[in-house]
């Protein structure tokens, strides 16, 4: 049997590169819901009310211990069954479906708030405590004092930790194959089943997924480069 049939790929190239475009639509939209998670979860964590810094924590600690595939299974096949059940037992028929694009941007989003956390609160505890203090000395409003002290202290030191999460919530995408939803792995699965091209359609996805990361690793060290303007070079210093 051929690696490289003769044909196979021409046939699957538009429901594959369809299945791609889904995945980007997937992380997009789980990174940004998981950001504004992420920037929650920090400021509760560092809030000075304990329960509030309990619950922000327990949130990291508990979601980061969980698997996602675990979260998937749960939310689309439980969370369909406890919202049926919910919506019988106040009086209305029929059965309620949690959709796959829903459960994976759910739960994506969901555990990237959980690290983006962490790397939100590191951030934070490493900007000077003098530049916070002059601004509340100077009278910023909670709004004006993060956009205009906090965030451009805190991006340099939490980039490296965004992009990480980014790069890993790309391949992440993938765990939703497993409840049958048409991204790219889930894509190239079936097309490696019906034609048995296995080398040549698993070698596709792996060099789409990196494409993937490369332009986002150059696009984050773009950004890096970019927020990190006027400050020391370290490195020519070293050498």
């Amino acid at each position: 049997m051929s690696l490289f049939p003769d044909q196979g790929l021409a046939d699957w190239a538009s429901p594959i590169l369809s299945g791609a475009i889904t995945t980007l639509q997937i992380a997009f939209a789980a990174y940004a819901i998981g950001l504004l998670l992420g920037l929650i979860g920090a400021s509760a964590r560092l809030s000075p009310w304990a329960p509030v810094r309990g619950l922000a924590t327990s949130y990291s600690t508990v979601v980061r211990a969980v698997p996602e595939l675990l979260l998937i299974i749960l939310l689309y096949y439980g969370g369909s069954q406890a919202l049926t059940w919910l919506m019988n037992a106040l009086g209305f028929a029929g059965r309620i479906e949690i959709s796959g694009f829903i459960t994976a941007v759910g739960v994506l989003a969901f555990v990237q708030g959980a690290y983006m956390t962490e790397v939100f609160r590191g951030a934070i505890l490493a900007i000077p405590k003098g530049q916070l203090e002059a601004a509340d000395a100077y009278g910023f409003s909670p709004m004006a004092r993060f956009r205009f002290v906090m965030l451009p202290a805190m991006l340099p030191n939490a980039l490296p930790g965004m992009s990480n999460l980014w790069l890993i919530l790309i391949k992440d995408t993938a765990l939703i194959s497993v409840i049958g939803f048409s991204e790219l792995f889930f894509t190239v699965q079936q097309a490696a089943a019906s034609t048995r091209a296995y080398f040549l359609f698993y070698s596709v996805a792996g060099l789409l997924y990196l494409m993937m990361t490369l332009t986002s690793s150059a696009a984050f060290g773009r950004l890096e480069r970019y927020v990190r303007r006027g400050e020391p070079d370290i490195s020519a210093q070293e050498a």
